[in-house]
């Protein structure tokens, strides 16, 4: 009867494992491969991403209509008494250049009962060009050259963070997917051995019930009934919301959220390229640390304060603009027939700030933030420095591990067969047998995890390498 119960236990537990393998063959494999390039496509935040460069794009177009040549136009007249007092009429082109001067070209024309004589012109007008050139402030820069040079850093700026929220993106859906690659071959780990526990508990139950062994054996099945129905609601648990996390991931094209469907698992085991770190990453470590988007960013940045630097520099100096505009008088359609250099027209104006407060100030501030930015920069690149060496380390010792506890689990497994045979035979206690099955158990989960560290680690390192979106493109 002792064989017997033996015998019943092993086929029931043979039923199971063939009945769920038989069950795992309907569901559909969802490659990581395939679902990070979906991700890469179809995720808002991809989408995010792309929209940086277009930004800055558009700044950079805001920034250059500062350049825009520019037609103005001025009219003043005055009535009164039924007398025109007055008509002033200018109007005219102004084309700013980048070196801060300003061409002008325009046509005045005056009349008037009351004109004041310094307004006087000939009939037909007079026609005018010439420069305006700051002398003072504003000569080597000024806020139109300052707003645009900072539109150009943004852009390049833009590009780095579109670098950025890709790699942040690609990271975070990785971890999601391995994160429900463990929950789903754990949660089958569980099952398996939940099924073991409640077959041998039901045939211990019933040869107690039949006298053939002490009812206090059923005792201990139970126990380990219990504890392996709350390793499967813990099980359940974690995949459950694995699967919640990678829906999270999961778009279709035009920004459309799916759910993961029924029946979806991870990759196999088999299909998982598990590898360990290329020597020449650390190699270059140094050198793909400096190209780091987030470096790249800060750098960027702190260019565009020099910017603020240099121009609350010019505003230390004083303001000395000088205008001259030669001047003809049009006969008939050839308004340059009368050139001559003896007329024109100049000025220059002159100002200063008598205690240069706000010069001061701007320049100090700037230069401060620029010293915080770069403490800032060197602390960031020694902490990427130390997360990817770390992640680099991990990611081959993780491989290390697998080879290794490859062979253990293999290990467990014949341990927990011999003891099964000795068992069968009434040479072993359900005792035993129950403690070979645990360290097992134990020793799967051991291996899924660190099969999900490996791949883990390795997207890591790519990512604090700042390379991430290039080895997925």
């Amino acid at each position: 009867m002792i064989t017997l119960f033996r015998n019943s236990i092993f086929f029931g537990v043979l039923f199971f494992v063939l009945g769920f393998k038989l069950n795992a063959q309907m569901e559909v494999q969802i490659s990581f491969e395939n679902y990070i390039q979906r991700v890469k496509k179809h995720h808002p935040l991809a989408r995010q991403a792309n929209l940086q460069t277009e930004l800055g794009e558009a700044k950079v177009r805001s920034s250059r209509g500062a350049f825009d040549p520019k037609i103005k136009g001025d009219l003043s007249q005055k009535y009164f008494d039924e007398k025109k007092y007055y008509s002033l009429l200018d109007g005219g082109l102004v084309v700013p250049t980048w070196f801060g001067v300003e061409l002008k070209a325009g046509h005045e024309r005056n009349e008037g009962v009351y004109l004041n004589p310094e307004n006087n012109n000939p009939e037909d007008g007079l026609y005018y060009a010439g420069v305006s050139i700051p002398l003072g402030r504003g000569l080597f820069m000024d806020d139109r050259r300052a707003a645009l040079r900072q539109a150009q850093l943004y852009a390049e700026a833009t590009q780095a963070k579109r670098t950025y929220l890709y790699n942040q993106l690609l990271l975070d859906a990785a971890s999601a997917y391995w994160n429900w690659f463990l929950a789903y071959y754990n949660l089958n780990v569980y099952q398996e051995a939940y099924r073991l526990a409640e077959v041998r508990y039901n045939a211990v139950k019933k040869e107690a019930l039949s006298g053939n062994i002490p009812s206090i054996d059923t005792v201990e099945a139970g126990i380990q009934f219990q504890n392996r129905a709350l390793l499967l609601e813990e099980g359940t648990l974690a995949y459950e919301n694995a699967k919640a996390e990678l829906s999270v991931y999961l778009w279709d094209e035009g920004f459309v959220p799916l759910e993961l469907s029924e029946g979806s698992i991870p990759q196999s085991k088999e299909q998982s390229e598990f590898s360990f770190a290329d020597p020449q990453w650390r190699i270059n470590l140094d050198s793909l640390i400096a190209q780091h988007p987030e470096l790249k960013m800060d750098r960027l940045e702190w260019e565009q304060l020099d910017i603020d630097r240099r121009l609350s520099i010019e505003q230390l100096k004083p303001q000395i603009n000088l205008n001259y505009n030669p001047l003809t008088e049009a006969v008939g359609t050839d308004a340059f027939e009368n050139y001559s250099e003896n007329n024109y027209k100049w000025g220059v104006t002159v100002s200063m700030p008598l205690f240069l407060r706000k010069g001061r100030g701007e320049f100090a501030g700037a230069k401060l933030r620029q010293e915080e930015l770069t403490q800032g920069i060197n602390n960031k690149r020694e902490q990427l420095r130390f997360q990817a060496k770390a992640y680099l380390n991990q990611w081959t010792t993780t491989f290390n591990q697998i080879e290794i506890y490859r062979r253990t689990t293999a290990d467990y497994e014949r341990l927990l067969e011999g003891e099964r045979r000795l068992f069968e035979n009434g040479e072993s206690s359900l005792f035993m047998v129950n403690s070979r099955e645990t360290s097992f158990i134990n020793a799967e989960l051991k291996l899924n995890e660190l099969m999900q560290k490996n791949r883990l680690s390795e997207w890591a390192a790519y990512y604090y390498l700042g390379v991430l979106l290039e080895v997925v493109e």
